[in-house]
């Protein structure tokens, strides 16, 4: 039997146990969502409070599918929303998606966000402890801001509850802060934005133009922001030797670290401009490895498509931690009307939006970006990253950060 056939086995044997230990181990599993009357974390069913929001996150490890058809060790969140807490260490065995399930909020609405570590099935010789730091968001309190050195880190089996009270709409992210450039890179990251309070308020915008909003980037007060399509895409990047070295057991590379496959929301094109789901890594994987079958692992599309007139709101991010990008469009261009989630305003309120056709990310920054089709032709469009010989799969080229707009 070759090493890599008895790795497989001995990982088997120790997930096993770990869920056969489910019961045990959840004893330390705990949602906290007020409003929920059946007790499956979440306030979403029939005569519950929802004017509150929860979710439950799983931290662990998974696969995802490259566009090359490669699947890829990551550690990740996985959504156990509504799953019972006795049954989250046998459900989240292997549920990390990239990216991280979307954080979709409400200006003003509570947030209570549990996470528990379900641990690596496929490293289980790493106890590495989980947080989620909210990017750009001013905590109230230290112990929620997911800095490991000044508040809590959540162990194995165990569970911590967030709370949030959200005052300011506009693009965010969170990510793992726990060893963050290791977990990090591995893809502990997700999107998160906040809609404003204006939103369900028509507004005509430019006036007397017959063009009426009720959904914004931000409470502008005049329907300046105003979107009729969201997207919200994540650009980042693996290292694929810095993921092999994980899963191998190895030391793995920092110095060294060089991503060779660019992506937009985990997906490399062209399975970018698929919608919904991307098909179960399972039957890429080696057997012996207990990935739940037909279990998805990148949901979050980066599929563009509106009708000539609509507007197109890009909620871009960047969470890259070796490289900045540069995302252009062909064809249509971008309004600038955010900036790391606050609207591009002088202090005395002067809108300083600005058209351009492409638009640079850093490691943490965010841009809101608004695709305005009133004056394009239909037909097809592409966005992709300026830094051409990031637009490859790997060793494959013609493949990479970019997709496709739609105008239909």
């Amino acid at each position: 039997m070759n090493k890599k056939a008895i790795s497989l086995m001995v990982r088997a044997v120790i997930a096993g146990a770990m869920i056969s230990c489910a019961g045990l181990a959840s004893a330390t599993v705990y949602t906290q969502c007020p409003g929920d009357l059946n007790g499956d974390g979440d306030n979403i069913d029939a005569g519950e409070d929802s004017t509150v929001k929860c979710m439950h996150l799983s931290g662990g490890d998974g696969y995802i599918k490259m566009a090359d058809d490669r699947p890829m060790y990551m550690f990740g969140f996985g959504n156990m929303t509504g799953v019972p807490d006795g049954q989250v260490m046998s459900e989240g065995v292997l549920s990390a998606e990239f990216p991280a399930p979307s954080i979709d909020l409400k200006e003003g609405q509570p947030f209570y966000l549990t996470l528990s570590n379900v641990g690596m099935v496929m490293r289980p010789d790493l106890f590495d402890p989980h947080t989620v730091h909210f990017h750009g968001f001013p905590n109230a309190s230290s112990v929620f801001d997911g800095l490991p050195d000044t508040g809590i880190a959540i162990n194995m089996g165990a569970s911590l509850t967030y709370y949030y009270n959200v005052q300011d709409p506009g693009t965010y992210m969170y990510h793992c802060h726990v060893e963050a450039t290791e977990h990090m890179q591995m893809g502990m990251l997700g999107n998160l934005y906040v809609h404003p309070k204006q939103d369900g308020t028509p507004i005509e915008y430019p006036a007397a133009s017959g063009r009426i909003f009720d959904k914004f980037v931000y409470n502008d007060g005049d329907g300046s922001t105003g979107y009729d399509v969201e997207v919200p895409i994540q650009i980042g990047s693996f290292d694929s030797r810095f993921h092999d070295a994980s899963e191998g057991v190895q030391p793995l590379p920092f110095a060294e670290m060089e991503d060779n496959y660019p992506m937009m929301n985990g997906r490399g094109y062209p399975d970018t401009v698929i919608q919904g789901s991307l098909p179960s890594v399972d039957s890429y994987l080696d057997p012996g490895i207990p990935f739940k079958p037909g279990r998805q692992t990148q949901r979050v599309s980066t599929h563009i498509e509106a009708t000539q007139g609509e507007k197109i709101l890009l909620r871009l991010s960047n969470l890259n931690v070796t490289r900045f990008y540069s995302l252009n469009t062909l064809g249509i261009p971008m309004q600038v009307v955010g900036m790391g989630a606050k609207q591009h305003i002088s202090p005395d309120g002067k809108k300083l939006y600005y058209k351009t056709n492409s638009v640079t990310l850093g490691g943490g920054e965010a841009i809101d970006v608004l695709l305005d089709t009133a004056d394009v032709a239909a037909g097809k469009y592409y966005l992709y990253t300026g830094n051409l010989n990031y637009l490859s799969n790997g060793d494959e080229d013609f493949g990479g950060m970019m997709t496709e707009i739609i105008v239909n």
